[in-house]
């Protein structure tokens, strides 16, 4: 039987940049990676350092794939491919969901769809809660409170930023699944044993409303869907580069204008600037984190790429925010080698 561990954990909790860090131990060898996105831009994929393929072998011999649709298919489809030999003969299954996911649908299909247990057998859910925005994310989302009761392990990410706020979300976890162990990682480092080989799933001790979300999923429901209500989303897909200025205004633009309708924002950035090293950039409500830099592009896609999830954020506003902040970056760009340069100012 191949283990199967779920990654699951609202917008923003820091579930890929866990999962990234966890594909570097050589403990995770022979793993299979499932990346449940939601939006229609598969970024996770690319930010874990793979392709645009469906299937992508890492460089740890691990592999890599990324699903929209049904995921009892996609576990289906991969363990056909590891019996004909198409694929690593990976050991280990991880799931990471979407942020918007109720995994009760995930949670019951491993559990009872006879096509997967004879294959897989639940290992364990592992809930990333971010040690900032937690404490109003369970107030304000439902997803987020399932997430959290399901879990066998919490990992409270962002601690190094949240200071005294930590104890006060460990409390709060703990009223809503006192059962799970409660970890912390800053930038996902975590060793893989605190985390896999949890034993097999149990709903006992569990929060009670568990064992009756679950009885409550059917066959039709096996697939990772979300309670989204009135949450969107949409991509903004750019070929022209960005200056490098353009990019702390737009974030600070979306600071000021948008707060907490904006539940999440990453995106990776062709920068003209540095057009070999993408910047990725994210947010999770009102707080933005400054650009990273990547030592190279993760796949052949150079294009800039950005998902915005929330509440009553227009995709054409921000698309003239951007084109309307590079323009001037531009503008001022030019006015400054005028300035500073004689030949320029000659010609003028």
């Amino acid at each position: 039987m191949i283990p199967v561990s779920i990654i699951t954990g609202f917008l923003g909790s820091g579930k890929t940049t866990l999962l990234a860090r966890l594909m570097r131990e050589p403990a995770m060898g022979r793993t299979a990676v499932i990346i449940n996105e939601f939006g229609a831009i598969a970024l996770d994929h690319d930010l874990i350092e793979t392709s645009d393929e469906s299937f992508v072998q890492l460089s740890n011999g691990c592999l890599c794939c990324n699903v929209r649709s049904d995921l009892t298919l996609t576990l289906g489809d991969l363990a056909a491919r590891r019996a004909q030999g198409t694929v690593p003969p990976f050991e280990r299954v991880v799931i990471e969901t979407s942020g918007l996911a109720d995994p009760a649908p995930i949670l019951n299909a491993l559990m009872t769809d006879r096509d997967l247990t004879g294959i897989y057998v639940l290992d364990g859910v592992i809930t990333t809660v971010d040690a900032l925005m937690g404490i109003a994310t369970l107030e304000n989302h439902e997803e987020s409170r399932r997430q959290v009761a399901v879990a066998d392990r919490i990992v409270v990410t962002k601690t190094d930023l949240a200071g005294a706020q930590t104890d006060t979300i460990k409390q709060q976890l703990a009223a809503v699944n006192p059962g799970a162990p409660v970890v912390t990682a800053v930038r996902g480092a975590i060793a893989p044993s605190v985390l896999f080989d949890c034993g097999f799933y149990k709903v006992a001790g569990k929060h009670p409303d568990v064992s009756h979300w679950l009885a409550h999923e059917t066959s039709e429901q096996h697939h990772s869907h979300s309670r989204t209500g009135d949450i969107t989303s949409f991509c903004i897909v750019r070929e022209e580069p960005l200056h490098a200025a353009t990019l702390p205004l737009f974030l600070s633009a979306l600071t000021e204008n948008c707060g907490a309708d904006l539940l999440r924002m990453k995106g990776i950035v062709h920068v003209r600037e540095a057009p070999e090293r993408p910047a990725v950039i994210h947010g999770v409500q009102h707080v933005y984190h400054a650009p990273v830099w990547l030592p190279r592009w993760p796949s052949a896609d150079h294009h800039t790429r950005m998902v915005f999830i929330g509440r009553n954020i227009r995709e054409s506003w921000v698309r003239a925010l951007i084109e309307l902040l590079d323009t001037e970056v531009a503008a001022e760009t030019a006015r400054c080698k005028l300035a500073t340069d004689p030949s320029l100012r000659g010609m003028g």
